[in-house]
Formats: C-alpha cells, sequence, structure tokens
C-alpha cells in the first residue's frame, strides 16, 4: 500500500468495511491485555506470594503503563507516519505479553504488565486513524464502530481471563493474547490504511504541547476529567467485586466469577447508539444520561455485600454509562482540530486512565478496611463528582 497524506478528512477515501472491522478487532485485543488481571489478581497474588492489600496494584501497573503509552508514544501519530507506527508498537505488545506469560516472579511480572500497558496504547492509535478516515457527518458513527471493538475486547477479557484461569491458570491468557496480537499485526500489515502526516515537530515539542492542549482547550479538558471519574469507579468496581465474589459469603469459583463479569458485555451496544446521538448533536443530554447511569449504578452496589443480583444489574449499568461516555466524550474532541488528532486522544484518554488507575490502587486497601460498602461509596462519589462538574459546567447551556 502506497503512503499517502490527509491533511484533512475531506480529502480522505472511506474505509474498507473489511479495514474497518480489523480495526475493530485489533484496537479490543489490544484493549483488553490491560484487565485480564482484574478478576484473578487474587490467583496471581497466591502464586507470586503477594500481600492481599497488594493484589490490586497489578492491575494499576497495566493502567500506569497505558497512561505512559498515550503521552509518550500516541502523540508519535501526529508526525509520523500511522500504519507503521501502530504495527511497531502492536509487536512490542505481543513480545510483552510472551514475557507476562512466563514471569518468574513479582518484580518482572510488574515489570512486564508495565510493558504490555504502554504497547497497549496502540489501540489509541488505531481510533484517531480511523476518524481521519471518516467524513464530519459520520465520524461519530465511525468512531463508534471501532470503539465498540475496543470496549468489546474491554468487556470480554474479564471473563475470559476467568474461564481461562480456572482451566489452565491465570498465565494461559497472557500467552492467548500475545497469538492474537501478532496474527492481527499480521493482518495490519496488509489492511492497515497509510497516513503520513503533514505537521513536523521535535519529539520534545510535542510531548510538551499535550500539557497546553488541557490547558488551551475546554472542550477537551471537561470531556476528560468527566471521564477520569468515571473510570475510576469503573475501575473500583471491576476490580472489587470480583475479590468480594471469591470470598465469603459468595465464595464463588472463577468460573462463575467469569459468568458474573459477562454482564458487563453488553455495556458494548452503549457505543454506537451514543455514537449517533452525537452525530444528531446530542451530546450533552447523552453526556448527563451516561453520567447519572453511572452514579446510579453505584448507588445500587450498596446492596452488593450479599446480593449477587444487585451486584450484576450494578455492573451492566455501570458500563453502559461509562462506554456511551467514551464514545460521545471522543467524538466531541476528534472535532476540535484534526491535525492535532492523535494529541487530543493522548490528554483525553491519559487523563482518564489516571483515574482508573487511581481507583483500581484505592480498591484493595479499602476493601481490607471497610469492606464492600467502603468500595461502593467510594465508587459512587467519582460520578456523582462528574455530575455536579457537568452540571455547573454546560448545565445552562
Amino acid at each position: 500500500m502506497t503512503a499517502t497524506s490527509f491533511p484533512d478528512t475531506a480529502a480522505a477515501p472511506a474505509l474498507s468495511r473489511a479495514t474497518t472491522i480489523l480495526m475493530a478487532v485489533a484496537a479490543g485485543v489490544l484493549a483488553a491485555n490491560l484487565y485480564y488481571a482484574q478478576p484473578v489478581v487474587a490467583l496471581i497474588g497466591a502464586d507470586l506470594g503477594m500481600s492481599v492489600a497488594a493484589e490490586s496494584t497489578i492491575v494499576t501497573a497495566s493502567q500506569i503503563g497505558y497512561a505512559l503509552g498515550l503521552v509518550l508514544l500516541v502523540p508519535l501519530g501526529d508526525v509520523l507516519e500511522n500504519r507503521r507506527l501502530i504495527l511497531a508498537t502492536m509487536s512490542a505488545a505481543a513480545i510483552g505479553l510472551v514475557g507476562l506469560a512466563f514471569a518468574p516472579n513479582i518484580a518482572v511480572l510488574y515489570a512486564m504488565t508495565l510493558a504490555v500497558g504502554i504497547a497497549s496504547a496502540a489501540a489509541q492509535m488505531i481510533v484517531p486513524l480511523a476518524a481521519s478516515f471518516a467524513p464530519p457527518e459520520r465520524r461519530g458513527k465511525v468512531v463508534g464502530e471501532v470503539m465498540t471493538g475496543l470496549l468489546g475486547g474491554i468487556l470480554i477479557a474479564r471473563p475470559l481471563s476467568s474461564f481461562l484461569a480456572g482451566l489452565m491458570g491465570w498465565r494461559a491468557i497472557f500467552a492467548v493474547s500475545a497469538v492474537a496480537v501478532a496474527g492481527l499485526t499480521l493482518a495490519g500489515l496488509r489492511l492497515f490504511p497509510t497516513r503520513r502526516p503533514v505537521h513536523r515537530a521535535r519529539y520534545g515539542e510535542l510531548i510538551a504541547s499535550l500539557g497546553r492542549l488541557f490547558v488551551t482547550q475546554p472542550v477537551l479538558r471537561r470531556r476528560a476529567l468527566y471521564h477520569a471519574a468515571m473510570f475510576a469507579a469503573f475501575g473500583i468496581f471491576w476490580t472489587g467485586a470480583p475479590i468480594v465474589l471469591l470470598r465469603e459469603p459468595f465464595s464463588l469459583s472463577p468460573q462463575w466469577v467469569a459468568l458474573f463479569t459477562l454482564g458487563g458485555v453488553l455495556g458494548v451496544f452503549a457505543a454506537p447508539v451514543a455514537g449517533r446521538l452525537a452525530d444528531g448533536g446530542h451530546s450533552r443530554a447523552g453526556t448527563l444520561a451516561a453520567i447519572a447511569l453511572a452514579a446510579s449504578a453505584m448507588a445500587l452496589a450498596f446492596a452488593g455485600a450479599r446480593s449477587f443480583t444487585a451486584l450484576l444489574i450494578a455492573g451492566i449499568l455501570l458500563d453502559l454509562g461509562v462506554q456511551a461516555n467514551l464514545v460521545i466524550g471522543q467524538r466531541e474532541i476528534f472535532q476540535l482540530d484534526d491535525t492535532i488528532r492523535n494529541r487530543l486522544n493522548a490528554v483525553y484518554m491519559t487523563t482518564f486512565f489516571l483515574g482508573g488507575a487511581l481507583g483500581s490502587s484505592l480498591t484493595s486497601p479499602v476493601l481490607e478496611r471497610f469492606g464492600w460498602h467502603g468500595v461502593a461509596a467510594m465508587a459512587f462519589a467519582f460520578p456523582a463528582a462528574a455530575l455536579l462538574y457537568f452540571l455547573a459546567a454546560e448545565g445552562r447551556r
């Protein structure tokens, strides 16, 4: 495929259906790497001799790695040929997954988890590339389709991890992912379109511009902070709930925990609907509904200390709200300036993944000290704060 330059989306040819599907699947498989550990942190910790209070830091390490990848690698999509950058980063992810599958001790586990998190940021290079080949009036739809794959990967990661851990041990999921990422890299070599940006900047200038974008772009700043709060609740719930279900009074097996986490897959259906709502000019209403839904879900989660049904419904509603808000936010920031789309996405994703990392890191110690009710209260506080911020910033517009 011949390298070409598309400084504006109007000049770019539309993506083929096969390429769109490949982008969606690749983004999903890459993003899933951040969540395989969530339902099995107790198994990993027991195998490698970790303390219970430290188990959730495995998830935190992957999210910190992802945030580093967003800051250090994703902005390169504004100055380097996109296809080559994505494929190189995906190759690094496959290598890191092999190392993670064979990690002999805690130190190697953390190092490989961090490395896989960094390289999995290739998922957020794919989304802007897809947006660059979509006309403005259909950008929400195209982003929604690719994000459906990405979010599907996130949501399927937890049940898949639990099932494989129960059958073959926790290492199997990372080996399987390594094979999947390698295969998708080969497919991308054939089908991913080339895009050579016209913008030129030194690497230091590129990274330094991220902070300025956060300060000077109010839409970006608001959307990033809304979703940081939403993703903190997401990280808290999906790190804490599987731990609770493995303990008394539930005492479920990893396979039953997998069935529980499978309920969250329903959240993937929010992505295309949210994209169409945003295209139709309903971003504000959609954002309000998404944040309110997440807050309501975490209020319901209070009953989850002894109710499996309450936990399941809360998880489904939370995922619907989080995924809808994510797609609406991305569609809004992609409308700002197509020449800096990768950096806009980097700032957006980094901000909210730091929120997720904060939530995940707090989950185990809060659970140990205050029990599930403390975890649910903490998870509720984040989207409630986002709702207040939204009403203050945009409620009267």
